[in-house]
């Protein structure tokens, strides 16, 4: 295990807890996934993962349960993720990922954040190839478990890197390995202690100080925003190593 698997772990869950709006993310990523998969667990694999996802991130069982509830009745809002591209100041490009019932709206929103803190909303494409969507799993280890054997096997699963530390295992793998990774660890009776898809910039531009909070000013902003699930740039920071 090296510090690169230190300074992925800490950036995913600095972001995540940085979020204050992590229930209602949560709550928007549940409807969909309801929508689009069923409300039965069992079922309805990514509906487990973002269950135990929820958990992780505090937000309570029954808590959880109003929200399939509330999404699967017919009433409930018709949200999609949609990406929106651009750039912050200093030529740092950025992922904007939604969760939207009015795209007008939200185009709108994110348009004016972005010309107040000195960015550039794009074109869909014009930043995206910056960057690879990724999966990661967050795992509890189990008594006697060999890393170099339970990477080999991930491996043939579609997973890229696999380490561990005292706490956890963190596997990530390309997005579409998703489904094969989560089956694999289910079947063999790993504990899923969260998962995410993350767009995970393949080259990172070092800033100054001023600069980096230049981009931060936006950033914060364009989370805020109720539409907004996630945001991912191409700066680097104190917990990315080349």
């Amino acid at each position: 295990m090296g510090r690169a698997f230190e300074y992925r772990k800490a950036r995913i869950m600095a972001r995540n807890s940085k979020n204050s709006k992590a229930f209602s993310k949560f709550s928007k990523e549940i409807t969909m996934c309801v929508k689009a998969s069923g409300p039965d667990p069992d079922t309805n694999s990514r509906l487990r993962t973002l269950m135990a996802s929820a958990k992780s991130a505090g937000m309570p069982k029954d808590t959880i349960e109003r929200a399939i509830k509330k999404a699967s009745d017919k009433d409930a809002k018709d949200y999609k993720t949609v990406i929106y591209e651009g750039y912050a100041p200093n030529g740092i490009a950025i992922l904007v990922e939604t969760a939207t019932d009015n795209t007008t709206r939200t185009v709108a929103n994110l348009r004016s954040y972005f010309n107040k803190k000195g960015g550039s909303l794009g074109n869909s494409g014009s930043v995206a190839f910056m960057f690879t969507h990724k999966c990661y799993f967050h795992v509890t280890p189990k008594d006697g478990i060999e890393l170099d054997e339970l990477e080999l096997e991930l491996i043939d699963c579609g997973a890229e890197e696999v380490d561990m530390d005292e706490e956890e295992i963190m596997i990530s793998g390309a997005f579409e390995s998703n489904g094969e990774i989560q089956k694999y660890l289910e079947e063999n009776g790993f504990e899923i202690i969260s998962s995410e898809f993350v767009y995970e910039a393949n080259d990172y531009k070092e800033l100054t100080a001023e600069q980096a909070a230049q981009v931060e000013a936006l950033i914060e902003v364009v989370e805020e925003d109720e539409d907004v699930q996630s945001v991912f740039t191409t700066m680097q920071t104190a917990d990315v190593e080349e």
